[in-house]
């Protein structure tokens, strides 16, 4: 069998990992459009804050090492231009303008998604950029480094923007923030989100909320973002305004998309086409608490899905199928942890269900125990059924891990009061005896 990949990072390194560990024999080719695989991008911003450190500490697995080591077939600087479902095939040019095609019998489309650049006067000037992949990475620093960046603006608040703002700050960068929205987190629930705000201002990032950016324009050595009603100057410009998935190919090839133009799968990861899957960022997966079509691209999902289609093209027993994502995720921005696991209370609504929510405030630590701090809860359940829906948190410590619990219950699909009952751990070096989440719970009992 022909096991063809398109994209060498989380999704497509694992699936060619896993298929070629159960099956020795199988000729697995990876096709992999820029020079890097197998990274951990999500640690780019940490990496960036620290001056001299190398962006490729970040790589998890040289490329040698899978060609070597694993006797898999990874093509660097392949970029797949086109899908031939018909034929079976895949074309496209390498970076020294060679044309290239593939056959494969099954195929697993792992593109993964890009920065989102509005189509804008001057958001493709020298010094405005996006980060995605490592070499988004490697650009930054090296900018930095070669400019000597001494003010940024960063367009957008999520969670990219926010972990470079700390970022850049640890590098006594002056930081400006700018976003349309008139609020700070949309998606999280006022008073927590207030919290996180006053944070990132008390550790001097300017913010600014309810300024379309216009424009960019080059202003002598630097530049000018341009808002409607406010012009900031930066050294450099970090678009931060979120990931579109990498499609284009899949679509064209008459592939079905879905919400977002995301690569439409089932809980196998095929597609609309039997000899293809799709994987990470380019596809959609099903909600655990809705049970509908989403697209939330995380890293712990590429990674289980590329498995999971390494099992399913093996075709021996049961087909491997998953339950789906919560949207669990955690980040981190300055002393603050904040995370969040399934849907908010519009998302509630929009779904058909009938929230009822509380906000909690209490210490990280069992009273009088030394070090202990505030932590905020948010939860959500549904009057109907009585399901636990949702949850964020934010606080200095115990959050991170708290979150999992949480995340859990939905994948279960307990009920806020089956959750209150769950005995969970206590010492005093690590919580209250109530724990913030059961203090949570018996909260929001009262008004279900």
């Amino acid at each position: 069998m022909k096991f063809l990949i398109i994209g060498g990072d989380a999704a497509g390194m694992s699936a060619a990992s896993r298929a070629k560990r159960s099956m020795p024999e199988m000729a697995v080719t990876v096709l992999e459009m820029t020079r890097d695989v197998s990274y951990s991008a999500c640690g780019m911003p940490y990496n960036i804050a620290v001056s001299g450190k190398a962006i490729e500490d970040l790589v998890v697995r040289q490329a040698d090492v899978f060609r070597q080591k694993q006797g898999i077939n990874l093509l660097t600087g392949h970029r797949v231009e086109a899908i031939h479902p018909t034929e079976k095939t895949v074309s496209g040019t390498t970076l020294q303008g060679e044309e290239f095609e593939f056959p494969y019998d099954k195929l697993l489309i792992a593109t993964g998604g890009s920065p989102i650049v509005p189509d804008f006067p001057g958001f493709d000037l020298p010094g405005v950029m996006g980060l995605k992949s490592l070499d988004h990475g490697r650009k930054i620093k090296a900018y930095i480094d070669l400019h000597n960046v001494k003010k940024a603006v960063i367009i957008g608040m999520g969670y990219i923007g926010l972990e470079m703002c700390e970022a850049l700050r640890n590098r006594s960068i002056e930081v400006v923030m700018v976003k349309p929205n008139l609020n700070f987190i949309p998606w999280m629930a006022d008073e927590l989100s207030y919290v996180v705000q006053k944070e990132v201002e008390a550790n001097g990032v300017n913010l600014h909320m309810g300024h379309l950016v216009q424009k960019i324009e080059p202003v002598n050595d630097s530049l000018a973002v341009v808002c409607d009603d406010l012009t900031r100057d930066a050294d450099m410009v970090i678009v931060a305004i979120g990931i579109t998935p990498n499609s284009e190919c899949a679509i064209a090839g008459g592939l079905e998309t879905g919400i977002k133009k995301a690569i439409s799968v089932d809980r196998q990861l095929k597609t609309s086409d039997e000899n293809i899957y799709a994987a990470g960022d380019c596809a959609d997966a099903f909600h655990v608490v809705t049970g509908e079509k989403t697209w939330i691209p995380l890293a712990l999902r590429a990674n289980r899905a590329g498995w999971a289609v390494a099992d399913n093209i093996r075709g021996k027993g049961k087909p491997t199928e998953l339950d789906g994502v919560a949207g669990t995720s955690v980040f981190k921005v300055f002393d603050l942890q904040i995370a969040r696991t399934g849907i908010t209370s519009k998302e509630a609504i929009k779904f058909g269900f009938d929230p009822a929510e509380v906000v909690i405030k209490t210490r990280s630590r069992a009273h009088a125990h030394p070090g202990s701090t505030t932590i905020m809860a948010h939860l959500i359940g549904d009057r109907k059924s009585g399901r636990l829906l949702g949850a964020q948190m934010v606080g200095k410590e115990g959050v991170a891990h708290r979150i999992n619990a949480l995340a859990v219950a939905l994948h279960a699909q307990m009920t806020v009061e089956q959750f209150s009952q769950t005995d969970l751990a206590y010492a005093p070096p690590f919580g209250p005896v109530w724990d913030p989440l059961l203090t949570a719970a018996n909260q929001l009992l009262k008004r279900m």
